[in-house]
């Protein structure tokens, strides 16, 4: 884990966040109490649709086409 002021976050803010990427642990220091830890965001899963996964949540009127004068 690296702890870093405040002020050397400012300055190489580029530089903490790649380190956090690669998987080091960025403590950022203000007045010497850890304020804000670096961590990368992990990206979504996002599962493919199943055909008929909706189905039974939508009903329509058996004259929904029908012609009305």
């Amino acid at each position: 884990m690296q702890q870093v002021t405040l002020a050397e976050a400012s300055e190489h803010l580029a530089q903490f966040i790649d380190a956090a990427l690669k998987g080091e642990e960025i403590v950022i220091l203000k007045d010497k109490q850890p304020v804000v830890k670096l961590t990368p965001i992990e990206p979504v899963k996002r599962r493919p649709a199943k055909a008929s996964s909706g189905k039974g949540l939508i009903w329509m009127s058996d004259d929904f086409d029908s012609k009305s004068s």
